[in-house]
Order: C-alpha cells, then structure tokens, then sequence
C-alpha cells in the first residue's frame, strides 16, 4: 500500500492542530478526516475504515496526564484492532510514551512536531500495512491470525519462501499455530493445487516409520494384504510435512536421509525404486541449538531439511494479536455453540493480556470456548475467564539441586503462578525488567 491511497483520522481538540495537520497531509493522502471531539470517534470508526488514527494524548484542557488519550487509544484497538494509531502530546513524558507503545500505539510523537517526522512515520505504517493472514487462507478461512511485528516477519517470510521449493523448517512452541504455517506455505506454493500431505513421525514407531512414509506391497509382512502407497508417494507433485521431526530416532533419520538425498523411495516388499517428486516442511518445538547435539540428530539431517527456518513467536510476545485472536474464538464458538453474540467488558481482555500463555494460541483458543460455553450473559467479564493450573503448576525443586540455574528457573515458576502468569507483576517482583524476564522464560524453555 501506498502513502496517496491512505485515509487518515485526526483528532484533537485543539482547531489549530486540526488546521495544521489537515494542511500538511492532504497533499499526500487519499484523505483526511478531522475531528475535534473524541466522543465521535466510536460512530467515526464504525462506519469508515481508517488506516491511521492520529489521536491526541490530553482534551478538555484541565488534567493533562494523557489518561484520556490511552482510554481512547484502547477504544480503536477494539473497534479497529488493524488501524495503526499515532499519539501525540506536548508534554514529552517517557513513561507515558513506553505505556502507550505497551497497550497498542504504533508511534509517539511530541508538540511541536516536525512535519518531516510526522510524514516518514505514516508512510512507514502505511507501508507495512497488511490484513491479518493476507495472502495465507485456505478455502476462505484465514488460517493466520495477527498484526503484530512478530507474526508479520513470519508473514514475510511466507511470502518469500512460498513460491520456491525450498525445504522449511518451522521453530516454536507447543501451541504456537506452526502447523498453520506450513499449510499456509503450501497454498501459497507452486503446488497448492497438489496434496499436502501431514505426518506426526515423533509419535510413528520404528515398524511403522518406514511402513507409513515409504508404504509397502502385498505380502511384505503379516498384515500387509494389499499394496499401500506411502505418505511420500502420496504427496507426490505436493507437499510433505513432517510434523515433530526432533523426536525421530538416528536410525529413522539416516533412512530419512537417504530418500531425500536420492528423492527416492523403495516401498517394502519391493525392489523397485519409486522416484518421487515433494516440497518437504518439517516443524519441531526443539531449538536450533538442541537438534545441533549429533547425539540426538544428525546434522547433515538438519542441513537438508532447513533451507530456511521460520521461528513462530509465543504468544506472549504479540502483543495486540491476543485481543484479535480472543474475537475471532468468540465469534467462532459462538456460532458453534449457537450463543451470543458476546460483548467484552475490559477486565475480561485485560485478564488475558496479563497472561503469560504457557500454552500459546492452542491455550488462548480453548480458554475462550471454555468461557463461550460456561457464559450466563452475553456480557463476558474476567470472573468468566479460568486459566489451566496444569499449564502454570511449578515443578518440584528437587532439594539436592541446588545449581543456580536450577534455581532461578524454579524461583521464576513460583513467582509466575504466584501472580497467576503476570509478567509485568513477576518481573517486578523478582527485581528485573519484562525483557529480561521473557529472555529466561526463553533460556529456560518455559
């Protein structure tokens, strides 16, 4: 998207202002809309879509501690959760810039603005703009979910790969939605309109590994009472995914190996060689580091199968994408439960943006269906919201370890449950900032 395609909301009420920004940008949008009075805003919004919100920090002239500007800012991000907002104020306060950047802002900007500032940053966001899941849908439905910066490097990093024939290995947590990014890499391949076809190879035992992947012939062992084609041959002209692919075992991996290395497969019970023709995506909750150990997984095994590497990020660290994907689970259950349709007091999206979602985006979905299901009103409040202790129960300190990092990880556990997964609350406590709380969750794999 383009800067002279843009549309643009002001407000302030200040006339001056209003004149001025009117004057700087219609030159350089598609259009400028201005209003003096932020109790509009809601009406405003529901009825045009703006790409960018210019909102003032202080009005009615009397208190100025920006209190007004973060209410209004959080009223756009729920009716308009994928319009950029840019705050401005005169009074230069860091801390309430840092808080307005932490509930959604996508810039800050100070009295008297510099008009050069103020262009370069819309064209910034207007430039990066792009609707959740944009180009990654399957039969209609948007498979991926966000606007954040995290979730929109992983867009980007689609939208390069997608197109080749490069063998992707997808990074993350439990829960984090990766095996919606190999779908969606296969659908916006060369080959969407071939099989994809997924396979769960950790959970496969050493008799099954070869039978399923490669298939076998009649006769080839007890019950083999007709020839089966294997998920290689299946996903002939497609794509293979190869699901938890840090769990397969050194003798899998070099049989593995071996076929993608010739890009043949010999069924069982054959001695014919079947060249087959696939897009390999493999995923795994192991990190580079832990699969780099040839104890555990051959290297030569990670070198082919990770051409590229996409790393999906926790939920914890996307910010606004919890409120999108917390509507889009409300809307889904409500129709599948034939309920609602549900409004959300605040308490209730600041309870889940408090969170730390051990579990991610599969958590986040199940905590909603629960709370769609258990509802006695169409109004959901932080009381309809309960979190899995199981996700959030400490390990025992086993007392003959008494290792520092043992330690340290057992002491963040406690003090996360004690605050019930409040990461702003338990970094506090602990004396130490959110980055360097979220840097231990992701040294300690918590």
């Amino acid at each position: 998207m383009q800067l002279k395609d843009a549309k643009i909301l002001v407000i302030d009420d200040d006339p001056d202002v209003l004149i001025a920004m009117r004057l700087l940008l219609k030159s350089h949008v598609a259009e400028i809309t201005v209003e003096k009075k932020p109790s509009n805003l809601p009406s405003i919004i529901t009825n045009k879509k703006f790409d960018v919100v210019i909102l003032d920090m202080n009005f009615n002239g009397l208190v100025n501690t920006g209190n007004e500007g973060i209410f209004w800012l959080n009223r756009i991000k729920e009716l308009s959760p994928h319009t950029d907002v840019i705050l401005i104020t005169a009074y230069g306060d860091i801390d309430l810039a840092i808080r307005s950047l932490k509930e959604g802002a996508s810039d800050f900007i100070i009295k008297p603005w510099q008009n050069e500032k103020v262009i370069a940053s819309i064209s910034e966001m207007v430039k990066k703009r792009r609707k959740p899941g944009k180009n990654l849908k399957s039969k209609g439905e948007t498979k991926i979910i966000g606007e954040s910066e995290e979730i929109n490097r992983v867009f980007s990093k689609i939208e390069k790969v997608a197109p080749t024939d490069a063998n992707i290995l997808i990074l993350g947590e439990n829960g984090t939605g990766k095996d919606l990014v190999a779908r969606a890499i296969h659908e916006n391949s060369n080959r969407k309109n071939k099989p994809f076809v997924k396979v769960d190879v950790g959970a496969l035992t050493s008799s099954l590994f070869e039978s399923e992947l490669f298939g076998y012939k009649k006769g080839a062992f007890t019950d083999a009472r007709e020839d089966r084609k294997g998920r290689f041959e299946s996903a002939n002209g497609g794509t293979l995914f190869l699901d938890e692919i840090g769990n397969i075992s050194l003798r899998q991996q070099a049989r593995l190996l071996t076929v993608l290395q010739n890009r043949t497969i010999t069924p069982l019970g054959s001695n014919e060689v079947v060249p087959v023709d696939i897009r390999l995506i493999c995923a795994t909750n192991l990190k580079i580091s832990e699969l780099s150990d040839e104890s555990k997984f051959r290297k030569d095994l990670i070198y082919r199968i990770n051409t590229v590497d996409i790393v999906v990020p926790p939920l914890r660290t996307r910010g606004t994408d919890i409120t999108l994907l917390t509507r889009f689970f409300l809307d889904f259950y409500s129709k599948k439960y034939a309920k609602g349709p549900f409004k959300t007091e605040k308490s209730f999206l600041e309870k889940l943006k408090n969170h730390s979602f051990p579990g991610n985006v599969r958590e986040l979905q199940y905590i909603v269906e629960r709370a769609v299901i258990m509802a006695e009103n169409s109004v959901l409040q932080d009381k309809d919201l309960s979190f899995s202790a199981i996700e959030l129960a400490p390990e025992k300190q086993d007392l003959d370890d008494m290792r520092l990092e043992t330690v340290e990880k057992n002491t963040i556990l406690k003090v996360i449950d004690k605050n019930k997964g409040n990461i702003s609350k338990s970094a506090k406590e602990l004396g130490i900032t959110r980055a360097a709380l979220y840097r231990r969750l992701d040294k300690y794999d918590l």
